[in-house]
């Protein structure tokens, strides 16, 4: 007899992930990018710490609110979805279930074992079977508000830290370009981090993370040296 394996997926990290990734990429892009632009209207680092501190406290809440809203939408959905579906299966069940077979067929069984298929797993879990077959609801990907709210609140506020700590520590006359070039090392580390979590490509998943990192900290520095001008 084979001996059997386990398996590792990472398709149950999704909804945590996702959320969580989010959080800290907006948290050291919003937050350095806040401080970059307060720099360079050649303000004092007081001034800067304030800003980038407010930044990180409207940030994470933005964010929490943003997530359980959004996602509690989703979830709404699928509760309706559900429902909808379960009184489908008590008015008509065997066209719920030829459905359900007709769903296999297209994925490549043939009709009559289709029809069996459908037969047993309806047996077992009609409502079930119809959420991840026919509506793509499964209990690994089915939204979580509540999670996804703190994971991304509590990863912004974590990438806030990070700005603001170089703001502590770099000398004044140089905030700009430090802050600018510890938070690219500090995305490209989150790139890193988040490819390796989800499994996917380390370089692609950095690249993407350190140029709209970039460009979104140079454009807020421009308009902050050009205010500072004008001021």
């Amino acid at each position: 007899m084979p001996k059997s394996h386990r398996e590792r997926h990472r398709t149950g990290r999704i909804g945590w992930l996702r959320a969580a990734v989010l959080g800290a990429n907006d948290g050291i892009v919003s937050t350095a990018s806040l401080v970059v632009g307060v720099a360079a209207a050649q303000t004092s680092r007081s001034e800067v710490l304030v800003a980038g501190v407010a930044g990180l406290v409207a940030g994470a809440m933005s964010m929490a609110a943003g997530e359980y809203v959004s996602v509690s939408s989703q979830t709404d959905t699928e509760k309706a979805d559900l429902s909808r579906e379960r009184k489908e299966l008590d008015i008509d069940e065997r066209s719920e279930r030829n459905e359900l077979a007709a769903i296999y067929v297209d994925r490549g069984l043939e009709p009559f074992l289709a029809q069996e298929v459908a037969k047993q797993l309806m047996n077992h879990d009609a409502l079930g079977a119809h959420a991840r077959d026919e509506l793509g609801i499964s209990a690994i990907l089915t939204a979580r508000p509540v999670q996804a709210a703190f994971a991304s609140a509590g990863a912004f506020a974590v990438g806030a830290v990070m700005p603001l700590f170089t703001v502590l520590v770099a000398p004044e006359s140089r905030l700009v370009p430090v802050v600018f070039g510890n938070s690219l090392i500090f995305l490209t580390v989150l790139g890193v981090l988040a490819a390796r979590a989800g499994g996917a490509p380390v370089m692609k998943s950095a690249v993407r993370i350190v140029f709209w990192g970039a460009i979104a900290m140079g454009l807020t520095a421009a308009v902050g040296a050009l205010f500072g001008t004008v001021a």
